[in-house]
């Protein structure tokens, strides 16, 4: 018997686990010792007392990798919120500020920020989102729309205390966070939960080929380092890794 979530499990195959990888991959395959090193603190590295070769360049590949994972996986994650809403209300991706999901239901006009986690800007970020939500209101009821509601939605965690007020009635919005979030966009309020199985299902298959390219992109960079920054007894040269970081040209 066919799931009634299958096209979503369709959907985020296709368009979320793949994509993930190959950017992975491709982020991968484009790393080099000595650019990545000149974007590391060499300090940091020194007071984790990092004594390894390989060591070192395994932590210096994992913190580039996990920079830029976060980002992309959430990107496409937004796509998948859209796709849902595109689904079941018409929704789209929007092109006003701080918006990346409009659609319609029950006679109300949502517009929608999506993050990833609930922790995700400083209060001058917030306060600018607020100012976004303000402006696309004001927009949005000129061109019909009578009930507009601002919401601020996060893929994963949780917000006891979802409606955000505010002085100017304009700048209040909605926090909906990890399972409300979810069932916000889809009324399902099991969907966070569905989510977990094609991307356990796709990533296992994913994964062996991604640990193939990672094992030979450690062993190349630390062939290189070995062959740069170690001293005659092999142990790392840590003056001359500062130098090649920091020094005057």
């Amino acid at each position: 018997m066919t799931s009634p979530y299958q096209h979503y499990y369709d959907y985020l195959a296709e368009h979320v686990i793949t994509p993930f990888y190959e950017n992975r991959l491709n982020h991968l395959n484009q790393l080099n010792l000595h650019g990545v090193l000149k974007r590391k603190n060499p300090y940091l590295l020194k007071a984790k007392n990092i004594e390894l070769a390989g060591d070192l360049v395994k932590s210096i590949i994992d913190a580039f990798l996990s920079s830029q994972e976060e980002t992309i996986f959430g990107n496409l994650l937004e796509g998948f919120a859209i796709y849902v809403s595109r689904t079941l209300y018409g929704g789209f991706k929007s092109e006003l500020k701080s918006v990346d999901l409009e659609f319609e239901r029950d006679g109300v006009y949502y517009i929608v920020g999506i993050k990833s986690g609930t922790n995700w800007g400083n209060s001058d970020q917030v306060n600018r989102m607020r100012d976004n939500f303000k402006t696309a209101k004001h927009l949005l009821r000129q061109r019909g729309h009578a009930e507009v509601v601002a919401v601020n939605g996060c893929i994963y965690g949780k917000d006891r205390h979802p409606f955000k007020r505010h002085a100017d009635p304009d700048k209040e919005y909605y926090k909906y966070a990890g399972q409300a979030f979810w069932q916000f966009v889809s009324g399902d309020e099991d969907l966070y939960r569905e989510i977990i199985a094609p991307i356990d299902e796709e990533a296992r298959q994913k994964d062996e080929t991604f640990k193939m390219a990672y094992a030979a992109k450690v062993n190349e960079m630390t062939q290189d380092f070995t062959k740069n920054f170690m001293t005659s007894q092999n142990q790392i040269d840590w003056i001359k890794l500062i130098d090649y970081v920091s020094r005057k040209d």
